[in-house]
């Protein structure tokens, strides 16, 4: 982008970011950031009259479901890119191992949270459906040789794949929902994406399968924004929903933390925020600044 449009996509996603009249307006104070491969190039805090909380490009928190682009990023590139079938059906959700009321203790081991409760159970009825959820990912790395591990040795191996100069830690050791991070690791992590030096940038968008219970037969329960069907990559959304969908890929957080690479694989983003149940007021919100950056016009 030439440097010209580059200033006017950067005004428009800020205008976009500030607006007191759209989506982003109900979700303040929060942290975003646009880039490409080579940096950062628009970001901000935003804040509120209601709080005194400030959220910035350090600011740690815990990032809830966008941990799962990290493990799928981590075993992409362990395998060098070439992922069994079975290695899909984990990653694509539809393993079996839906892990109903899924959770992880501080403390425990990979494997002594699969072994907790029904985490580890395989329900034959979801064997090849979409089931989102935690356990599949845990099942899996107990699978593959991290079951003996607990949060500070999972952080240990998963940077011995994706990078040592990426800061992270894990509350818990669950590959799907455990990860503490900042808005400025979590934007490394994706510029090595888009530069290609992690085997996720050729995985971005493949293998999807149909989320929306109520238009996809395979599917047994997806978090999407209402009324918008997604398909489910390799540990990451593909948002095409074919009324309101760019084909952004994505991995929004329970607490409102929102990474996404566009399309194109040219830019990245990353909203940030930490409070309950924030997963999809973020998306509608980052999705505008998407758009504002794209088009160069605020929304």
């Amino acid at each position: 982008m030439a440097a010209a449009s580059t200033a006017a996509a950067a005004a428009a996603a800020v205008a976009t970011a500030n607006s007191n009249g759209n989506a982003c307006s109900a979700i303040r104070p929060f942290y975003w950031e646009v880039g490409d491969a080579s940096g950062a190039l628009a970001a901000g805090s935003v804040g509120s009259a209601d709080t005194q909380t400030t959220y910035a490009a350090g600011t740690r928190m815990s990032i809830a479901s966008a941990s799962k682009w990290f493990y799928s990023t981590y075993f992409v590139q362990r395998t060098g890119g070439a992922l069994s079938a079975s290695d899909v059906k984990f990653f694509n959700f539809q393993s079996g191992y839906t892990g109903r009321g899924f959770s992880c203790q501080p403390g425990q081991t990979v494997q002594e949270c699969v072994d907790l409760g029904s985490n580890g159970v395989y329900n034959a009825d979801d064997d090849g459906m979409f089931a989102y959820g935690g356990a599949h990912m845990e099942k899996h790395a107990s699978l593959n040789g991290l079951g003996t591990m607990n949060g500070a040795m999972l952080a240990a191996e998963i940077r011995s794949q994706v990078g040592n100069e990426i800061d992270f830690s894990y509350s818990s050791p669950q590959l799907a929902g455990g990860v503490v991070t900042t808005a400025d690791d979590y934007a490394a992590l994706l510029r090595k994406v888009l530069r290609g030096d992690l085997k996720m940038h050729d995985a971005l968008g493949t293998h999807p399968v149909c989320t929306n219970p109520r238009t996809c037969a395979n599917a047994v329960s997806a978090p999407s924004p209402p009324g918008e069907s997604w398909h489910y990559s390799i540990g990451h959304w593909v948002e095409d929903d074919p009324e309101v969908g760019d084909g952004a890929f994505s991995s929004p957080g329970a607490f409102g933390f929102y990474p996404w690479i566009d399309r194109t694989k040219t830019n990245y983003g990353v909203l940030a925020r930490s409070v309950a149940n924030g997963a999809i007021e973020s998306v509608y919100c980052g999705r505008l600044i998407r758009k504002a950056w794209a088009t160069a016009t605020p929304q």
